[in-house]
């Protein structure tokens, strides 16, 4: 029935009659198909669109970079592709489809198991592979040179008179390893949704020298699964950020290329009776608390240190500038709340090997290595927001409630390298201490990892199975015709293919050697 006259026919049915109807739609193998080729297709935006589970910078740069674009991306659910409702429905259908699909096939093949062979076509000169040959060996002998002829195939021998029938089928497996390709899936899919119910995943920047405790606070991003409990449900341990070690090519077409990540510490867990040393690589994680530990990146983190008029110290710490480009030029923010009475913010960039050809025209980085770091920033005053109750990001500035501080007929700007002190306007000073490297983590847990490969592996096998078995049925008929035996033999393939006749021919020789092995048993005293 092609799609036009099944939905005519649809719009002819009351309620209940149309809920079957769609019920059988959904449940058919060419359905299931689509959805799970609907599902590649969705899961694709995933793939080059920034996810924000997995990069909230890269989501913010992508509102940044596009500020018309991103807020109708963000409704679409691109940020959250596999979280979004329009890829859980069509999850659920393919699901729902598959499982209805596999239980009638399987109650059809249990059927199939149990019942006999079919019997044979009257005329076998309409099948595509069929012969005759008559022979001195009587019935019995023809019918047992055949069930050795045909080895494991199931046969079933039906006697008539003074003739014989023999029906044999064989490429069960066939089937079986369709439902178990299908059952896979189901498998897969099952433990995909587990993992996204009860785990978990976040991210978080360590800066050298200092640590992380697996405890919500201290996550810079956090997502987890509806059924994950994170107060309950993260693993006590910790870790300390001893180094971050970063190589990058020098020349050749890959020049700034990243060549090695590498952060190094210790780590310790709870109940333990010390700590452990880790060395984490790209695509080599810690496994910690039965959680993992990966490294998704690195950048730079300038230790600031800010005075007021009076020579207090209100600022001194390493702030992490996030990388922005393939050249590692930064931007990142220092909040002083508290500096003789007045909120300072500063905002700029961070180079880590500063050029400019032209001192008129701001310094760009040229290569990601630390070779000539400076940093520069705009001066503003204000209110910072710190103290309205509401979180902030460490990484913006909101500048609404702020005053950007003048320096003659421009904006006041700080140009500092490491060493370097510069003087604010109205007393005070920022200093450049010294350059640190830090780690961005992500960690993450994901519940019977194991059952989704699993389910892949033995569904490629049951694939496998059902590609290469081919499902045949073989007939054989003998009679009597005075002296002699009449024998008929036909093939069918289920599956139809070109060399039927040459396995018919083969099949032939190995009968009648069977046949010639009778006959001279037969013959010996």
């Amino acid at each position: 029935m092609s799609p036009r006259q099944s939905t005519e026919r649809a719009s002819e049915l009351n309620a209940v009659e149309f809920l079957r109807w769609a019920w059988r739609q959904l449940t058919s193998m060419r359905t299931a198909l689509l959805l799970l080729l609907l599902l590649a297709v969705a899961a694709v935006p995933g793939s080059f669109i920034p996810q924000r589970g997995v990069d909230a910078t890269a989501v913010q740069a992508y509102y940044r970079d596009h500020p018309d674009l991103a807020p109708v991306m963000e409704k679409l659910g691109m940020f959250s592709v596999f979280s979004s409702v329009w890829f859980s429905a069509i999850y659920l259908l393919l699901m729902v489809s598959l499982v209805g699909c596999i239980l009638p096939r399987t109650k059809v093949y249990a059927q199939a198991l149990r019942a006999r062979p079919p019997r044979a076509p009257r005329n076998f000169s309409r099948l595509p592979a069929s012969a005759q040959f008559e022979t001195d060996a009587p019935v019995a002998d023809v019918m047992a040179a055949g069930r050795r002829a045909l080895g494991r195939a199931r046969i079933d021998v039906v006697e008539d008179g003074d003739g014989a029938e023999l029906r044999s089928e064989k490429g069960y497996l066939r089937e079986l390893g369709n439902l178990v390709f299908h059952v896979c899936i189901v498998i897969a899919l099952i433990g995909v949704a587990v993992g996204a119910l009860w785990g978990y995943r976040g991210n978080v920047v360590v800066i050298e020298g200092e640590g992380f405790s697996n405890t919500l606070s201290q996550y810079d991003e956090f997502s987890s699964g509806s059924l994950f409990d994170a107060e309950s449900d993260l693993a006590p341990w910790s870790i300390q950020l001893d180094d971050v070690l970063t190589r990058f090519y020098v020349e050749g077409s890959q020049r700034g290329a990243p060549k090695l990540f590498r952060a190094t510490g210790t780590y310790r867990q709870a109940g333990a009776d010390g700590e452990d040393d880790f060395e984490i690589e790209v695509n080599h994680p810690l496994s910690v608390g039965g959680e993992d530990v990966f490294l998704v990146g690195q950048g730079y983190a300038p230790v600031i240190r800010v005075t007021d008029a009076s020579g207090d110290v209100v600022f001194d710490s390493p702030v992490p500038f996030l990388p922005a480009d393939s050249t590692y030029t930064s931007t990142g923010v220092v909040k002083v709340p508290d500096a003789d009475g007045e909120q300072l913010g500063f905002q700029g960039f961070f180079l880590p090997t500063a050029f400019s050809q032209d001192p008129a025209k701001p310094s760009v980085s040229v290569f990601p290595g630390a070779l000539n770091p400076r940093i520069g920033m705009n001066l503003w005053t204000g209110d910072l927001g710190v103290n309205d109750g509401v979180a902030q990001s460490v990484y913006s500035l909101d500048t609404s409630k702020m005053t950007q501080v003048k320096d003659g007929d421009g904006n006041f700007r700080v140009d500092l390298g490491p060493g370097e002190k510069q003087a604010l306007p109205g007393g005070g000073t920022i200093e450049f201490v010294e350059l640190r490297q830090f780690a961005r983590f992500q960690i993450g847990h994901t519940p019977v990892v194991w059952l989704p490969l699993l389910g892949v592996g033995i569904g490629i096998l049951g694939l496998t199975l059902s590609l290469m078995v081919r499902p045949r049925r073989t007939w054989i008929r003998a009679r009597r015709d005075g002296s002699r035996t009449v024998v008929e033999v036909a093939a069918l393939d289920r599956v139809p293919r070109d060399d039927l006749p040459a396995d018919l021919d083969e099949f032939l020789s190995r009968l009648h050697a069977g046949l010639d092995d009778s006959t001279e048993s037969r013959e010996r005293p």
